[in-house]
């Protein structure tokens, strides 16, 4: 079960936690994921860049550098962490374009909703389409 993100990264990683039967083991990388974020400094968490609709805190900031996005963020839930740090992976290095373009059904081929409360099911996509607006905005 192959589905091509654009994104070699976040196809990998998809391919990793669809291929785990295991909840437990989702979690589990889900969670290393999430150790392996850098920090954002506490100061350059700002309204303009929390998403919306989470219920944790969640910031995620995007930046071109010659015409691909870099990403940063964090998360004050661990969970919510680790998810935000396989979008931030799976999307660093893409251009505006590819990330806009992105279609949220490689979400469903991880098995995570199953794994996930509703809510953070909905968090999760909320951060990727706060990731798809900030990548519309400089792209324009």
């Amino acid at each position: 079960m192959t589905t091509s993100t654009g994104s070699e990264a976040l196809d990998r990683m998809v391919e990793k936690l669809g291929s785990t039967a295991d909840p437990k083991r989702r979690y589990e990388y889900v969670l290393w994921l999430a150790k392996k974020l850098e920090p954002m400094p506490a100061e350059q968490q700002t309204e303009a860049i929390k998403v919306k609709g989470c219920v944790s805190q969640v910031f995620v900031q995007g930046r071109l550098d010659q015409g691909l996005m870099r990403w940063q963020g964090d998360s004050d839930a661990l969970i919510t962490k680790g998810l935000l740090a396989l979008l931030i992976q799976g999307l660093d290095g893409l251009t505006p374009e590819q990330v806009q373009s992105m279609d949220p059904a490689f979400i469903a081929t991880t098995g995570l909703q199953a794994s996930l409360t509703p809510s953070r099911a909905n968090g999760f996509l909320n951060i990727l389409r706060t990731m798809q607006q900030q990548a519309r905005d400089l792209a324009s």
